[in-house]
């Protein structure tokens, strides 16, 4: 009978940004915002929800708890966002790290991963979510401007919060999709930046040109990574119709440009952790 699980919290304009966009660093999936004459809202889909009922001993303050794979990592992105909150790493007694989030007087939020050695998983590495002092270059192509250009303010947005530098970033428009690859290609050829965003949009006709372009558009962007070494992130849409396209430029799927922008910024990080994990022997 139960579909899911909703918790609503009122908050201020200031935090509703502060919070829908630290979620979303985090690596939140946005779920079908809305907005009307009073109000509007920002639906964060969690991956693996729960609702835990506890007898005893309060296991914990915070409102809503959210695990995350990384505490460290997950500390210095909310320090970035809430730069004027107090976010105290705490130990629990179960055996837990967790800090808090306090958003206005009604609702606190924490964060928190385990620290027990018997709970562990095998050690992993991953990459950080933080741009700064990374070089981006976004290929965007300028068929169906209307999407890719809103692609592109999503890649952008995403970048700028996660800390690059705007003259870090090199924008480079070619005219169609089947163009992105080479693009790519030469721009990562320059050794001038550290990963290249490919954004386009693809939307089938009747005839079978769309196939052609989207598996020689995937197989040149894939190739280009493979051979130069440089990350390459796929933000290119290969959609049904139009209001496919729409909803996956900042309707109700997310901006795929944003999510193409935070996928570079993990692998830059995930490579530089890989080389010096190699030159010291681990």
């Amino acid at each position: 009978m139960i579909r899911s699980l909703t918790l609503v919290r009122l908050v201020s304009r200031e935090k509703f940004e502060q919070l829908s966009s630290l979620l979303r660093a985090l690596g939140f999936e946005e779920g079908k915002g809305w907005k009307d004459e009073h109000s509007r809202g920002a639906p964060m889909l969690a991956p693996v929800g729960s609702l835990e009922l506890v007898e005893g001993r309060n296991p914990a303050e915070p409102d809503i708890l959210i695990e995350v794979s990384d505490l460290d990592t997950a500390h210095s992105i909310a320090r970035k966002f809430l730069p004027n909150a107090t976010l105290d790493i705490t130990d629990t007694h179960w055996k837990s790290r967790v800090f808090a989030v306090q958003l206005d007087g009604n609702l606190r939020v924490g964060f928190w991963a385990f620290n027990d050695p018997q709970r562990s998983e095998p050690a992993a590495t991953v990459g950080n979510l933080s741009a700064a002092g990374m070089r981006f270059g976004i290929v965007v192509s300028r068929w169906n401007s209307f999407i890719t250009e809103r692609l592109l303010q999503g890649a952008l947005d995403c970048l700028r919060r996660s800390g690059a530098a705007s003259k870090d970033i090199q924008i480079v428009r070619v005219p169609g999709s089947f163009e992105i690859p080479s693009a790519a290609r030469m721009l990562a050829e320059t050794g001038n930046v550290d990963a290249i965003i490919t954004l386009g949009c693809l939307i089938r006709g009747e005839t079978t040109h769309y196939e052609h372009i989207a598996t020689e558009v995937t197989r040149g962007i894939g190739q280009s990574a493979q051979e130069t070494g440089v990350p390459h992130s796929y933000g290119v849409l290969t959609c049904e119709n139009l209001e496919q396209a729409i909803d996956r430029a900042g309707l109700k799927s997310g901006n795929k440009g944003w999510e193409a922008a935070q996928t570079a910024i993990e692998m830059v990080s995930l490579k530089g952790k890989l080389k010096r994990s190699a030159s010291d022997g681990g």
